[in-house]
């Protein structure tokens, strides 16, 4: 990046330098040719907006440099379909990998800015939901830093989910408008653009070589539009990209139309193409809903597939060499249609004979899956499958065909597995099973945890196991610890840095060292006085934003996630009440004070996730105004759950709450990321509980509830959860204050439909785990007593976490699935002659 020139004098590109004044002058030039403003009529946003492209100068380099290395090199390319990408704010993350957070830092303070203010600018991206979409944004991030050529694949949101605002207790959706400002770190390549076909019907004929083809005649055309973001590593010139389909129609404004008066109609082919990436994971409780989301996973599956064989016509590459050039990573089963459309490319589009594009498409495919909930693995009723993709039920079928002749072969005259194998559910209304197509048309499946791929082999996927045991294997999740502690808890990460040194951000392992730390009481005070201090921060936020006052020495008990019922989030609401009927029956009891914080979204149509919401907050406003409680607990559901949400409670948390069903969680990563900010666990033996409990010592986590045979064994023998309601006075309470309208203003009814749900019903075993739960939480009062011990736990649980780094996922893909080598970028220094450009065309 700098040039030595005669007399020593060294010069910097104003768009790669990296020093103080050469920053100070790239943001100044942004802000003025750019952003066409100068300081005394600048926004805030206009500040954030230079500095965001002065930063992305210093990525496009790398950027463009690791393309044409992959391009020479003809390497072989992971490509991730995930339908979502929590990806978060940009700016810090890039700052961080760039090596030039503290340099930007002293620049901007130099001219009279605070980075902590510009960072608070960014909008966050509204590409994903949950655990599924952060996973992706931390895989793509770690592919970058171990230097695996790669692209990530998705949607372009326009809205993204929704905003979550909280009026009276409830949950209400507001549209998500990330992109009223622009997004500084994309650039759109409409050269790039494909055509998707959708609808309409297929013709079959012979072609000019006497060969059966069958072609397609969509009832309406659509255009994928890429937009691209440079992922950058860690302390690499790796920048990988992000790239996303935004979906235009053909021809946007009908001229004809208008001119009619038909001012609608002029625009209602545009309005119709473009809904298809308007929203993530529209409603599906109508039809229209359903049809969206499938269009929508077709339309950015077909986009991707088709931008690969471009890739490989720039180069020259033959198409039967695609699975030599490209394994797809297909995260959960919203991609598997690329199975069908690989095959159809192949077929319809680029003459291969079935065999050979069967042969190439099987060697591609690779399969994640992500939940043992058998209503989570996707399926699509036949007729409108039928409808929006016909040649694709055309090819299922054969590829089904087949199938079923493989399992006979294998296991003759076994009819019934036929019939739990097929690709096609043939009961009732008739089905496409996507999870069965990923499984039969993918080279490898691998479940997130050591729990998850176990229970996939003996549950959901167990007749696939016996069909296919080599395709089957474990790959644990992990996260980044790049976001998820340098750039969330960075008091943590300068303690750590000190003591141990830096290596630690690339080689999580080496956080084992601090173990050595333990019994120095001065390293013990310090790392407590910066929990202590996070945790005013967070107290801060709170008291500005919600005008609730929280007590920082109460025990910080959070659990934040997408809510739904086998997560359990009411088990926790159900053991507040508890606390609050003791302190009922005796004021005066001697309890430790805490601090219940909640967070995350419900899905629009899912009602009793926002009846849980609702209840969190009836709760709320009982516990926090009684003066009987005298602040000892305090109760708060914090809205709009997203990545910066997060980064502000994990370096706050004290203990996390991960409460699942034992066998219903994969997984799991924000435990992960609670545990590596020094939060002990409260758990079950479920999704990576159990490998966090290995690791961190069975003694440093409070492990309650049942184990997956329990529960299996419950259910088996005619679980019953009056039983327990009649059993435990203490439940019987708690439920009856629920039923009664006590935290509804005396409405019985308002809560009639989850408390009813849990007496007559109780699917995820609330009842069961009730009183587990609580001696559990006894247990986690008296430890925190001792906040000596309590921060020796906590040292234990943070220099215990190396394995959970996303670089030890993604180095495990590429060891066991992918057979990607690293391949190194070289960014030659700056050049006055060329101004750094020197690639070549």
């Amino acid at each position: 990046m700098v040039n030595i020139v005669p007399g020593n004098v060294q010069i910097e590109d104003d768009r790669t330098g990296l020093s103080v004044a050469t920053i100070k002058r790239a943001f100044l030039d942004n802000l003025f040719y750019v952003q066409a403003k100068f300081p005394d009529i600048a926004t805030r946003n206009d500040y954030y907006m230079a500095l965001a492209f002065t930063v992305r100068d210093r990525l496009i380099n790398r950027w463009l440099r690791t393309t044409q290395t992959y391009l020479s090199k003809a390497s072989r390319i992971a490509t991730y379909l995930s339908a979502e990408y929590l990806m978060g704010p940009h700016l810090g993350n890039n700052l961080i990998n760039l090596g030039l957070f503290d340099v930007v830092k002293q620049a901007m303070a130099e001219l009279g800015l605070n980075l902590t203010d510009l960072l608070a600018q960014e909008e966050e991206p509204g590409l994903g939901n949950g655990g599924l979409g952060r996973l992706a944004a931390c895989y793509i991030d770690s592919m970058a830093t171990l230097e695996i050529p790669a692209i990530g694949y998705g949607i372009r949101y326009e809205y993204g989910i929704f905003d979550q605002e909280i009026k009276d207790g409830w949950q209400v959706e507001i549209t998500d408008k990330w992109l009223r400002y622009g997004n500084p770190w994309e650039v759109a390549r409409p050269e790039a653009q494909v055509e998707v076909k959708l609808g309409g019907h297929t013709e079959a004929y012979t072609d000019e070589y006497g060969r059966y083809r069958v072609r397609w005649v969509p009832y309406k055309v659509v255009k994928g539009i890429p937009y691209d973001t440079p992922i950058l590593g860690f302390q690499t010139n790796t920048a990988n990209t992000l790239r996303l389909w935004k979906a235009e129609a053909p021809e946007s404004f009908d001229f004809e139309a208008f001119n009619k008066g038909d001012y609608f109609g002029a625009v209602e082919e545009k309005t119709e193409c473009e809904n298809i990436s308007k929203v993530l994971y529209p409603n599906d409780e109508t039809y229209e809903g359903k049809q969206l989301r499938l269009e929508q996973q077709f339309f950015f599956v077909s986009c991707s597939l088709q931008d690969m064989i471009r890739l490989m016509q720039m180069q020259n590459v033959t198409l039967e060499r695609f699975h030599e050039q490209f394994v797809i990573q297909l995260n959960d089963t919203h991609p598997t249609i690329g199975v069908a459309e690989l095959m159809r490319l192949l077929l319809d589009e680029h003459g291969f004979e079935w065999d050979k594009a069967w042969d190439i498409t099987t060697k591609t495919f690779a399969y994640t899956n992500h939940t043992l909930l058998p209503e989570a693995l996707e399926r699509w009723p036949l007729k409108k499958f039928g409808e929006l993709l016909p040649r694709h039920l055309e090819l299922i079928y054969e590829i089904n065909r087949r199938f079923i002749d493989d399992i006979r072969i294998k296991f003759p005259d076994d009819v019934d597995r036929i019939r739990r194998m097929s690709i096609i559910d043939e009961s009732g209304e008739r089905y496409v099973r996507m999870a069965h197509l990923a499984c039969v048309g993918s080279y490898a499946i691998n479940g997130v945890a050591k729990l998850h791929s176990e229970l996939l082999k003996k549950t959901v996927l167990h007749d696939f196991y016996e069909m296919y045991p080599e395709k089957f294997t474990n790959v644990t999740n992990g996260v980044t610890p790049r976001r998820f502690i340098v750039l969330t808890n960075p008091r943590l990460s300068d303690l750590i840095t000190r003591k141990i040194g830096n290596g630690w951000i690339k080689n999580l392992e080496e956080l084992r060292k601090l173990e050595g730390f333990v019994h120095d009481s001065n390293f013990r005070q310090e790392f407590r006085q910066i929990k202590h201090d996070n945790k005013q921060d967070l107290v801060q936020h709170i008291r500005k934003n919600y005008n609730i006052e929280v007590n920082p020495d109460s025990l910080f008990d959070i659990q934040i996630k997408r809510i739904h019922e086998y997560k359990r989030q009411h088990l926790k609401a159900l053991y507040i009440i508890t606390q609050y009927n003791r302190i009922k029956a005796n004021p005066d009891i001697d309890i430790t004070p805490r601090t219940f914080i909640f967070g995350g979204k419900a899905a629009p149509g899912y009602y009793k996730a926002k009846l849980i919401i609702k209840l969190i907050n009836s709760i709320a406003d009982v516990v926090n105004h009684d003066p009987d409680v005298r602040g000892r607990l305090k109760v708060l559901f914090m809205k709009d759950y997203n990545v910066t949400f997060a980064q502000r409670l994990f370096p706050a948390a004290e203990l996390s709450e991960q409460i699942s069903t034992a066998g219903k969680e994969a997984s799991g990563t924000g435990n992960m990321k609670f545990a590596m900010n020094g939060a002990l666990t409260i758990g079950t033996l479920d999704g990576a509980n159990v490998e966090i409990r290995e690791a961190v010592g069975a003694d440093n986590f409070f492990l309650f509830g049942l184990t997956v045979e329990e529960v299996q064994a419950k259910k088996a023998a005619g679980y019953n959860p009056w039983d327990y309601y009649h059993s435990n006075p203490d439940l019987k309470l708690v439920i009856d204050r629920i039923a009664s309208g006590f935290f509804s203003h005396g409405d019985p009814n308002l809560f009639k439909p989850l408390v009813d749900s849990l007496l007559y019903r109780d699917e995820y075993l609330l009842f069961a785990d009730y009183q587990s739960y609580v001696e559990c939480q006894d247990k986690v009062d008296r430890a925190y007593r001792d906040q000596d011990h309590w921060t020796r736990m906590s040292i234990l649980n943070v220099a215990r976490m190396g394995y959970f780094s996303s670089d030890r996922s993604i180095n495990d893909y590429r060891t066991h699935i992918w057979k990607t080598p690293s391949v190194q970028v070289e960014v030659p220094e700056y050049s006055q002659d060329n101004g750094n450009v020197q690639l070549t065309w």
